[in-house]
């Protein structure tokens, strides 16, 4: 349980440093389509559909990609001045 809350907490930092590098006026040109598919994955309808799957979905594999998205981010929107 302890892993899980771990995993959200990162989950809430994750989603603070997309929001700044998206207001950055550096930002990479395939950032903005790349959030726009995240929430489009996030708002699938496949979580109405089959709940337990869109749960596992939400918690699990969402936090994934978010990590993954902004593993790809240059090295200066990373870090906590930039």
């Amino acid at each position: 349980m302890r892993r899980l809350f771990l995993f959200w907490r990162q989950g809430g930092r994750d989603l603070r440093l997309l929001w700044r590098a998206l207001q950055h006026p550096d930002r990479p040109a395939w950032l903005l389509p790349a959030t726009v598919l995240l929430a489009f994955f996030a708002l699938d309808p496949l979580s109405l559909a089959m709940p337990m799957l869109g749960a596992v979905d939400d918690l699990v594999l969402l936090p994934l990609a978010l990590r993954a998205l902004l593993s790809a981010l240059p090295q200066h929107l990373k870090s906590p001045q930039g």
